[in-house]
């Protein structure tokens, strides 16, 4: 079979296609043959070396993939040969281990997939597994009506307007183009902000009506931060999720004091929150596997390549022009 490696960290020639035998399910474990594999921001932070949960190397950088299982160790019960799964390396260990066409890998860590689940969409789940969790579990007891996705046209972002679409939420989505513009419009965004030609709390306090949105959900964070508090709603919730970038020139407490009327809450997230909340974390999961099974979310894939140019899908995720997931085959 044919499995990707990482001897040492560098750009995306430093990625072997190589071959190994396939491996033998051991007790308790699965064979899974591989149908898709997703490609994401931490495999590339895995093949530079600098992800914080780096596995040892030489590694398998790959975190997400799809496929049928082929084989079953002593000792499983409850699952079938031929049956649709997905394997996330949060599930496991360690992280990686994903890019190769086989992986034997512990039974309980797989989730079930119905089998009228496209499987290049479900390797797009993690995403809407941590976009769930920024809907539905990050703004406290009130439930949100609207919502305030900055930079919509991400993997994250878009997840995060169809799920909110599907659960009945109005969303304000910002982009920089008109061609992400059209990509948010058609994952289901009720307004598009483009963040280069108008101030987005401006933008988003007038669509709404002066009302402000309850959610808002921030993967930038820098200087414009604390500029969003100003289109939060009453009792509105401004959250910061994986960002790399500086912090907020403003004093954040001043900020939120000169908002202190509308009783705002900011809060930081982030989805190894759910390292050692095993139930918590296969329970969204859970959840949108049952909207994908449902047909409530159709995840959007931005470009499909080989496994054996795994090197040019890693390019294209760092130059950030693909909407949608990139998923490689076998």
């Amino acid at each position: 079979m044919r499995v990707v490696l990482l001897r040492a960290p560098g750009g995306p020639e430093v990625l072997e296609v190589c071959e190994a035998p396939v491996p033998e399910p051991r007790d308790n474990e699965v064979l899974i043959k591989a149908e898709a594999f997703g490609v994401g921001h931490p495999d590339v932070l895995i093949r530079k070396g600098v992800y914080t949960w780096m596995p040892p190397l030489p590694a398998n950088p790959g975190n997400d993939l799809a496929g049928r299982i082929a084989g079953l160790g002593r000792g499983v019960s409850g699952l079938a040969e031929g049956q649709k799964v997905l394997l996330s390396a949060r599930d496991l260990a360690r992280r990686g281990g994903c890019y190769a066409e086989y992986v034997a890998v512990p039974a309980d860590a797989v989730h079930v997939l119905p089998e009228t689940a496209d499987l290049e969409r479900a390797v797009a789940l993690a995403n809407y597994q941590v976009a769930y969790a920024l809907l539905h579990e990050t703004a406290g007891p009130r439930r949100p009506r609207s919502v305030l996705v900055v930079g919509a046209a991400g993997g994250v972002g878009s997840a995060l307007v169809e799920l909110a679409k599907s659960a009945g939420m109005t969303v304000v989505a910002t982009v920089s183009g008109p061609e992400k513009a059209a990509f948010a419009r058609a994952m289901g965004a009720d307004h598009v902000v483009n963040y280069r030609e108008r101030p987005v709390p401006e933008a988003a306090l007038e669509l709404r009506g002066g009302e402000g949105v309850d959610l808002i959900l921030d993967h930038v964070g820098g200087p414009a931060f604390t500029g969003y508090l100003a289109a939060l709603a009453n009792w509105g919730t401004l959250v910061s999720y994986n960002a790399f970038t500086a912090l907020p020139d403003k004093d954040l407490l001043a900020e939120m004091r000169m908002h202190v009327d509308k009783s705002p809450a900011v809060r930081c997230f982030s989805f190894h929150s759910y390292d050692h909340d095993r139930e918590g974390r296969r329970r969204l999961m859970g959840a949108v596997i049952d909207l994908l099974g449902k047909g409530a979310i159709r995840p959007a894939i931005g470009a499909r390549f080989p496994l054996s140019e795994v090197h040019r899908a890693h390019a294209l995720i760092e130059a950030g022009t693909a909407l949608g997931k990139i998923v490689m085959r076998p």
